[in-house]
């Protein structure tokens, strides 16, 4: 039966297909069958285009959003697949900005609708295909590709990239991808392919050794960004950093603009301009006025969504999407930078993140408001409540994210700070995020 309206595919999409998003790991599959089966169906779009593939625990998003700035300023149609999505789940595929349209995700559903019913794909494993197909039909001339979870058996590593890219790793989703950091770093080198160059964001000595002895099984010449790449801080601003780069000990980029507020987003930022650097090794040549223009207007430039959010002043309202250990530590220690008289926190979390892993991290000096998302997902606010006051935090119940939200900036002076964070889908619920930015235009 042909599906006629948006909304008819949304439900679709969301009511048949398991979805990790709303889900958790009953969704998840560790097999690549059905995205090759699926591929496979429609055509092999994964092989026309070329691609840097991006993998690992903390900021791939942010890596994949700054090198998609710094190629669109460069004159590159830029594909760019990221997830999880906010409000709207055309965000996960874009070109230039642009999320892709509904009639393409409605025509793609219809056309393959056969083929959908056989192979019975997951939530992911679908958007995969469809963000393939679009940017093989698009004939766009670069695709960067973050992956879900994991790497080697992620939906997206069907590809064979240009270049393949790990931020980091830290402890996350261990129940899918290890209890360890060596575990994890394993499923996430997966991604490192023959004779493909890959690039390491942080250099983290107790498990170099599993990036590099993949890199030398696979013939893959590695990197570590913050071995060639560094930066100096001149100025800070509430909502971006004048600053100065240094390569191999030389200052190549002096008083340059970042728009993104977060060091942990700094490191990011260096992981990109070593991918920029090995792919001006190998392909045409992306020039310094490009990468300075790329990096002073990522937020637009590429509808970058949720990382240190300002939402409103007085009081200040930001929303961030860190979720785990090292996502947390570094939202907290950038917020430790700022002046508050009273610091306010909307928190949520998902059933399948055990609150114990980041309790040390949470601030003793705030008062949080438990909430849950709207999701299957969510841990009940209730529940979040009383292991917030267990812990001996001062802690409020607001059941809903809008409740939390009401409630917290009701009590908040002009002088106070309210932050939103513990999960992607509290901040996407709060937020109020403009999608026009992303609309067809």
């Amino acid at each position: 039966m042909t599906i006629t309206t948006y909304k008819e595919v949304l439900n679709f999409l969301y009511q048949q297909l398991p979805m990790f998003q709303r889900q958790g790991a009953v969704a998840f599959k560790k097999d690549l069958t059905n995205i090759k089966l699926l591929c496979n169906a429609i055509g092999n779009p994964e092989t026309k285009f070329k691609a840097i593939h991006i993998a690992g625990t903390n900021g791939k998003g942010t890596t994949s959003h700054i090198l998609a700035s710094i190629f669109q300023a460069a004159g590159y149609q830029v594909g760019l697949y990221t997830s999880p999505h906010y409000l709207d789940l055309r965000e996960r595929i874009k070109i230039n900005r642009k999320l892709i349209s509904e009639k393409a995700i409605l025509d793609f559903v219809n056309t393959h609708r056969k083929h959908i019913d056989t192979i019975q794909p997951s939530f992911f494993e679908l958007m995969v295909a469809i963000a393939f197909d679009h940017f093989a039909k698009e004939e766009v001339d670069l695709a960067i590709i973050e992956t879900g979870l994991g790497g080697r058996l992620d939906s997206t590593n069907i590809i064979e990239p240009a270049l393949s890219v790990i931020t980091n790793i830290s402890y996350d989703h261990q129940d899918m991808l290890g209890e360890t950091l060596a575990e994890i770093a394993g499923e996430k080198a997966g991604i490192i392919k023959s004779n493909t160059p890959v690039i390491i964001g942080q250099t983290q000595e107790e498990i170099r050794h599993v990036f590099e002895d993949k890199a030398n099984e696979k013939v893959a010449n590695i990197s570590f960004a913050d071995q060639n790449f560094a930066f100096e801080i001149k100025q800070e601003n509430i909502d971006h950093y004048i600053l100065d780069v240094i390569h191999n000990d030389k200052r190549i980029y002096k008083d340059i603009k970042i728009d993104l507020k977060g060091e942990v987003f700094l490191k990011n930022m260096l992981t990109a301009l070593q991918t920029v650097y090995v792919w001006n090794k190998q392909e045409a040549v992306i020039a310094k006025e490009h990468i300075l223009a790329g990096l002073s207007n990522i937020k637009k430039r590429t509808y970058f969504l949720g990382r240190m959010q300002v939402l409103q002043q007085k009081p200040l309202m930001i929303a961030d999407s860190a979720h785990n250990e090292d996502g947390l530590k570094a939202l907290f220690k950038e917020v430790d930078k700022r002046k508050y008289k009273q610091l306010h926190i909307v928190f949520g979390m998902v059933s399948d993140k055990p609150l114990s892993k980041v309790l040390h991290l949470l601030p003793t000096n705030a008062v949080y408001y438990a909430v849950a998302a709207d999701i299957p997902r969510a841990k009940p606010s209730l529940t979040l409540y009383e292991e917030l006051q267990s812990a001996g935090l001062v802690v409020k119940e607001a059941k809903s994210v809008e409740k939390g939200k009401n409630k917290a900036l009701s009590a908040a002076n002009p002088e106070d700070l309210v932050l939103v964070c513990g999960s992607i889908f509290v901040v996407a619920e709060i937020a109020e995020i403009g999608l026009s930015l992303g609309q067809d235009e």
